[in-house]
């Protein structure tokens, strides 16, 4: 992946920077840090990114954004003193960069300026409502077979796979292009979403999350190729991208509460089901915030 860098420093490498330093150099760090001006970050992106399920709800945000306090842009600007500008807005998709999601809601890409220093986002899962489309196809043909087979597999194909191929991937490469437009002076990072469910069934995840054991693969597969998409997406445009697949393994809506990220469609403990829990979104800041070397 490649990381656009620009002619003027970035607040964030002084911040990096300054942290590192030792010994005599650091006796002169309060000093500085005293009249430093803070990371001007502005959050972007879907439920993912606005934490939607979590409590408490930011009350800056619309009502129907669901976002949370305990997101992962809240939890990252707290580690880095940055001063945030949250626009994340649940069911958000690359098509509410440029235009209002809700009547009173900003087109995202109005919180970007040449000023911003650093921008995240997750962003695709709701492009031709891919998401919601699979798990509840899926769902409802694992329900009519007992968890037994494929169904979904067998009813669906290559159709999601096929949209994202066709039409999210140049959608995210629309998307991330404005925003470089948009805030040229910034760094750009776009996260990926972690695992949804394992590489196999797990037992008793049917009760938590009614997806038949053959389709598991099938879900897993495609969460995948829409990851692949976004990463592609950020080489294409200098962003960085932030890969969640390795540090989510195990973590997935299939495992019992306290070691899972994502909550299962029932039985979980966020009243948005199929998301990051609390531990999730900090789990989600912390991959952020190593990838680019921040905290």
């Amino acid at each position: 992946m490649s990381i656009r860098t620009h002619s003027r420093p970035w607040r964030l490498a002084v911040l990096a920077v300054a942290a590192a330093m030792t010994g005599g150099l650091a006796l002169a760090a309060p000093a500085r840090a005293a009249t430093a001006t803070p990371v001007d970050y502005v959050a972007m992106g879907d439920s993912y990114s606005a934490g939607s399920g979590v409590l408490p709800l930011d009350p800056s945000a619309a009502l129907e954004c669901a976002r949370s306090t305990a997101n992962y842009p809240h939890d990252l600007a707290a580690r880095i003193g940055a001063q945030l500008t949250d626009v994340t807005c649940g069911g958000a998709e690359t098509k509410d960069y440029a235009g209002s999601q809700y009547p009173g809601v900003a087109p995202q890409l109005d919180a970007l300026s040449s000023s911003t220093d650093l921008v995240t986002m997750t962003i695709g899962g709701n492009d031709n409502n891919t998401f919601i489309d699979a798990i509840l196809a899926c769902g409802s043909a694992g329900v009519l077979t007992l968890g037994i087979g494929h169904p979904c597999q067998s009813l669906y194909g290559s159709s999601f796979d096929d949209s994202i191929d066709s039409s999210t991937y140049p959608a995210l490469v629309a998307a991330l292009t404005a925003v470089r437009a948009k805030a040229p002076n910034a760094r750009v990072a776009i996260v990926g979403y972690p695992w949804i469910v394992p590489a196999t069934a797990v037992p008793g995840c049917f009760a938590k999350l009614p997806i038949a054991s053959g389709d598991i693969p099938y879900l897993r597969e495609l969460e995948g190729h829409l990851n692949a998409a976004v990463q592609r997406a950020a080489q294409a445009t200098g962003a960085t991208y932030i890969d969640m697949s390795a540090v989510s393994n195990g973590h997935d809506a299939c495992r019992p509460a306290g070691t899972r990220w994502i909550e299962p469609l029932l039985f979980g403990t966020n009243y948005v089901p199929v998301h990051p829990n609390a531990l999730g979104e900090s789990k989600m800041a912390d991959q952020v915030a190593t990838v680019l070397g921040l905290g």
